[in-house]
């Protein structure tokens, strides 16, 4: 074979080659662009029922026993089915609902058809169906943490939690499904509550947008209650009319969604490895204070499914 033949036969080799690499570096960027594009339409929405506006009490509202407690998962449902009309008006086609009350909270038959519903989780239950295949998380009927005055039905947990911290600050069930969110990368753009909780929220994620529903009007932390007491202590609250609250739901997802596609600065907690937990629980049937610990150099969904061995706090 001659030179001539020799060279030309590698150039079209080569050339080949090239186009091939090209090609392939074309079709990973092209499926990143439709991966990152599903993303921005897909939002997680994690629920509670405490946070809803006309959820009165927890005995009455919030236990399947409660005489309105069928009554309250409508509320809640439709909180929620707003939430995703306005999400939806701004662009999301997916959504993802997480029925985080410990009863559970949502009515499946009420629940906008657009939505898929997680519940009952398998251990370690973190970060409870949450996934990076989502762009936006939110949060609607969220409480505010236990021991923050004027909030209604304010716990962390359960009644019988004094305080949770992460690395020092002190955090509620949004702090915590915000440390989840980080760790895959999600961003926390929208939460609906009662007032106290959406002070919370913007204090731990600035720039978040929030809707208050409903204002409790107990002073005071409760810091002297065990867990009975502190469960009917912030009951007293003033709250938005049903409708008008799901409108303002509507309208604050709407925002959330829209801000977040132009401004990617907001989100993200900014806690830095390694992390601690640090649970605090009240007193309760002759049992003392006690304090319970877990570490993780750098998970924080690890960290929240991390078990914790309790002790008398010595205070």
């Amino acid at each position: 074979m001659s030179q001539q033949l020799t060279r030309r036969k590698f150039l079209k080799t080569s050339a080949a080659l090239g186009w091939g690499i090209t090609l392939s570096s074309v079709a990973r960027a092209a499926d990143a662009k439709a991966a990152s594009s599903k993303r921005g339409k897909r939002v997680y929405i994690m629920t509670d029922t405490e946070g809803v506006a006309g959820i009165l009490d927890s005995e009455n509202w919030c236990k399947p026993e409660g005489r309105y407690y069928d009554l309250g998962k409508e509320l809640l449902t439709a909180e929620v089915n707003a939430a995703i009309a306005g999400f939806a008006r701004a662009g999301a086609t997916e959504f993802l609902v997480a029925d985080g009350h410990g009863h559970g909270g949502i009515n499946p038959k009420l629940l906008d058809p657009r939505a898929e519903l997680a519940r009952n989780w398998s251990p370690p239950p973190y970060p409870f169906s949450l996934d990076d295949s989502f762009g936006y998380v939110a949060c609607v009927g969220q409480h505010a943490m236990s021991r923050t005055e004027h909030a209604h039905l304010a716990h962390t947990g359960s009644f019988g939690v004094f305080e949770t911290t992460i690395n020092g600050t002190a955090v509620g069930e949004f702090g915590e499904m915000a440390l989840c969110a980080m760790q895959l990368g999600v961003r926390y753009i929208f939460g609906s509550g009662d007032l106290a909780f959406t002070k919370e929220a913007q204090a731990l994620l600035p720039g978040i947008e929030t809707v208050a529903v409903k204002r409790g009007t107990t002073p005071g932390r409760g810091d002297e209650c065990d867990r009975d007491a502190y469960a009917k202590r912030n009951l007293a609250a003033i709250h938005a009319q049903p409708q008008r609250a799901r409108a303002m739901i509507a309208a604050g997802a709407e925002r959330a969604l829209r801000r977040a596609k132009s401004d990617a600065s907001f989100g993200i907690l900014t806690l830095k490895p390694p992390f601690e937990r640090v649970t605090i629980l009240r007193r309760q049937a002759g049992q003392p204070k006690r304090i319970g610990r877990s570490n993780h150099p750098g998970d924080g969904i690890a960290l929240m499914n991390a078990p914790m061995k309790y002790e008398v706090l010595k205070e």
